[in-house]
């Protein structure tokens, strides 16, 4: 696999903001300086929103010759007739079937990175998908147990893993257990060094209760848990601190303090990669033999066609997975 090698972008919903933010993240690529990507769907969705000069192409073979030009777009399926903004059956098997499409062309080495758009789901449910999200979907077909596969939220100065992602609130208590967190934690510490370079990551650890627990005063999922799966990884060379009480942890001294906080539950990870860095927001999926990354959004259909979407986080994610890509390729030559 080398540098000359483009990622593969899949559209995400043709009807949600995929289109535009691809669209756009081309317009950027010579500010940004990203790698060459091909964007996987139905090329009439990006006519829809965007003027610029689209190359459709039959392989990846014809898109590092097309990028500098032209955006280049491999199209899948059909997807029925396309209106921003009103997402269908149709549009939802189209996106299914750019990101099967997607993950194959980086299983053969076509691609050298996935970078997936965002999508319905509950669009993708209704016509039969099963998986809680596309995170869950690569991971099975690359043959990575739901437990080795992490969720990493990514931005210029904060990282974020979530523990337990798509479950009820009233849930994540039962659902927390040692192993869980040994295992996300392992897979985000090798995840840091392959994907970042970070030799040895520090992954500090946020309470699941207010305060930490209060010493048992308000919960013992920290004594019972966390404490535990911390003295586990220590064990193992891992630097891993905590748990800490959540609402001390993003402000910007104690940001300099680790390399990723692991947090018990989506929003509590969510919530602060979101506010501070909402528009640059890139959702890592660690654990994997590949690199995918994603914009840390939605479809956002309600402005889908209006010229109104922010790029920002498409564009961080192209950079990321070209940046990861190329470290992987680097470390690999130097093994």
């Amino acid at each position: 696999m080398t540098r000359a090698q483009p990622l593969a972008v899949s559209m995400g919903d043709p009807a949600g903001i995929g289109p535009e933010i691809i669209a756009k993240a081309w317009d950027a690529r010579v500010t940004h300086r990203l790698p060459p990507f091909v964007a996987i769907g139905d090329a009439r969705a990006i006519e829809r929103v965007w003027q610029g000069p689209i190359a459709r192409i039959a392989d990846m073979s014809a898109a590092a010759g097309a990028f500098a030009t032209a955006l280049p777009v491999l199209t899948v399926g059909d997807a029925g007739a396309i209106v921003p903004g009103s997402p269908d059956p149709d549009g939802a098997r189209c996106a299914l079937h750019a990101l099967e499409l997607a993950v194959g062309l980086v299983r053969t080495g076509a691609a050298r990175a996935l970078v997936t758009g965002p999508v319905s789901k509950s669009q993708l449910y209704a016509i039969g998908f099963t998986h809680p999200g596309q995170t869950e979907f690569v991971a099975e077909r690359y043959g990575v147990a739901g437990d080795n596969a992490v969720m990493m939220l990514a931005g210029p100065s904060l990282k974020v893993v979530p523990i337990t992602t798509h479950v009820p609130l009233k849930d994540v208590s039962a659902l927390l257990t040692v192993d869980l967190i040994v295992a996300k934690a392992r897979a985000t510490a090798r995840g840091l060094l392959r994907n970042f370079g970070i030799e040895k990551p520090r992954l500090a650890f946020a309470g699941f209760n207010p305060h930490a627990g209060e010493q048992g005063a308000l919960g013992r999922e920290e004594i019972d848990i966390i404490a535990p799966a911390i003295a586990i990884l220590r064990d193992e060379g891992i630097d891993a601190t905590g748990p800490f009480a959540a609402d001390t942890m993003f402000h910007p001294r104690a940001r300099a303090t680790y390399d990723v906080v692991m947090c018990c539950y989506h929003d509590q990870a969510l919530v602060p990669l979101k506010t501070i860095h909402f528009d640059e927001g890139v959702n890592m999926t660690l654990g994997l033999p590949i690199v995918r990354t994603s914009p840390d959004h939605g479809t956002a259909f309600a402005i889908a066609g209006k010229n109104l979407a922010e790029p920002g986080a498409m564009i961080a994610a192209i950079a990321m997975a070209g940046e990861a890509a190329d470290r992987r390729a680097l470390a690999a030559a130097q093994a």
